[in-house]
């Protein structure tokens, strides 16, 4: 059984993924195919995976390819049952420093910019080319495999694959495992053994219910004492208060999918709510930094270990690969799943794993306020893809007029004449638009 891994340069992440992958009692003998256009980035997840290979299971093949010949890429998706993907095309430099410097020239700031808002729509549009390529191939050599997408914007290229390809594709992100912490920080008797359903869009999935063992509604609870502590999380927090219902993302990210909270005319805002401005950038930096330093330590032989995480890529193969279901939350297309968003949509519900593949859970409808939440993003994903689909300049525009952080801050001319700056600084990261 092969899998493959795009994007091996993410050496922390390929730790993660495969190393869970070694330590899943029902995943067998497998090969592994790291794939990166950085060689030099690849060679040392090569190194580390090899580590890891020899400590907890020797009989796994690894072997690397180079991203920048296709040959390369059609030998190494040969046969793949599994295809993780985890590229960043452009990286930070130059592409995502880009999508943070032109919009502050016309004021639009934002805080992680890679899902939403003016950078998650230029992040897509690079990104899309790439993924179809890679479908192409995937579609002549391994069109059976399983597509496990982790790039950001994730609905936006979940989506454009399960719409524009063959393959079978599923999206991955890591909010809902970790979206009952704030309740465990808050000591809430039952809640860490709570049955819980999520259901939305990928970053706003909504926590719909959560009971303790006995059926009682541990929602009152929460919100009492998140409430009462206001530590943190303040955006969120806020949203909930507002709307009834938790969100599975981060306060920084939440921040920029709504217009209530960055506001030139407010800023005081920024410090009520305690907004991160520009934090993926400076996390980039602060990353960049670390690795210098983090990967020598992890290079050690003392130090090569590792513990299961929480990412659900190695729970999905082994539910796969051993026929025992497991349940997890993904992105998906709506074929009836959420009844009162699009069928056009891609949206983040419960999935059952098995033997026989995976199977989303109906869910019935949403709450309306919480569907015309989602429905203003939904709006701007489909005007991305239909952007991919058409080459044309138009659905970029119709894209930013309508992402609700975007028309909140600036107006129509402003909003295309920052897409045309865009277009330009991205020359040679995009297809040609028309």
């Amino acid at each position: 059984m092969k899998i493959v891994f795009l994007g091996a340069g993410s050496t922390v992440f390929v730790k993660n993924v495969l190393g869970d992958c070694m330590l899943a009692e029902g995943i067998q003998d497998f090969e592994v195919a790291l794939v990166d256009i950085n060689q030099e980035r690849m060679q040392e997840s090569y190194e580390l995976i090899c580590a890891l290979r020899d400590k907890y299971k020797p009989t796994v093949v690894i072997k690397k390819y180079d991203a920048n010949e296709e040959i390369q890429i059609k030998e190494a998706f040969s046969g793949a049952k599994y295809i993780v993907n985890a590229i960043q095309v452009g990286g930070y430099e130059p592409c995502t420093v880009t999508d943070f410097e032109i919009p502050k020239k016309y004021g639009l700031r934002q805080t992680i910019g890679d899902t939403v808002g003016i950078g998650g729509i230029f992040r897509a549009l690079r990104t899309m080319p790439v993924m179809k390529r890679y479908a192409d191939i995937m579609e002549e050599v391994c069109p059976d495999t399983y597509f496990l997408n982790y790039v950001n914007p994730m609905s936006i290229l979940t989506g454009y694959m399960q719409r524009n390809t063959k393959i079978n594709t599923l999206g991955l992100c890591h909010s809902c495992q970790v979206v009952l912490s704030t309740g465990s920080s808050l000591g809430i008797e039952g809640w860490d053994t709570a049955e819980y359903t999520l259901a939305g869009i990928n970053h706003m999935c909504w926590l719909l219910s959560v009971k303790d063992k006995d059926g009682k509604d541990l929602y009152p609870e929460f919100k009492k004492r998140f409430n009462e502590t206001r530590e943190g999380d303040l955006v969120r927090l806020e949203i909930m208060n507002r709307f009834g219902y938790y969100n599975t993302e981060s306060s920084e990210h939440t921040a920029e999918y709504h217009p209530y909270f960055i506001k030139k005319d407010h800023p005081e805002l920024i410090e009520r709510y305690q907004i991160p401005l520009d934090e993926y950038p400076r996390r980039c930096v602060e990353q960049i930094e670390q690795w210098k330093k983090q990967k020598e330590e992890l290079n050690k032989a003392e130090n090569i270990r590792h513990e299961r995480s929480r990412e659900y890529c190695s729970r999905i193969i082994e539910a796969i690969e051993t026929g025992v279901p497991y349940k997890i939350y993904a992105n998906v297309q709506n074929t009836d799943l959420i009844t009162n968003l699009p069928k056009n949509a891609c949206v983040e519900v419960p999935i059952m794993v098995d033997g026989s593949g995976y199977h989303p859970c109906h869910v019935g409808d949403l709450p309306d306020e919480l569907a015309a939440l989602n429905m203003s993003h939904i709006a701007v994903h489909n005007m991305v893809i239909k952007a991919m689909e058409t080459l044309e300049k138009e659905y970029i525009y119709k894209a930013a007029y309508l992402d609700p952080h975007t028309r909140d801050q600036l107006t129509f001319d402003e909003i295309k004449n920052l897409c045309d700056d865009l277009i330009e600084a991205h020359k040679g990261w995009l297809p040609e638009f028309h």
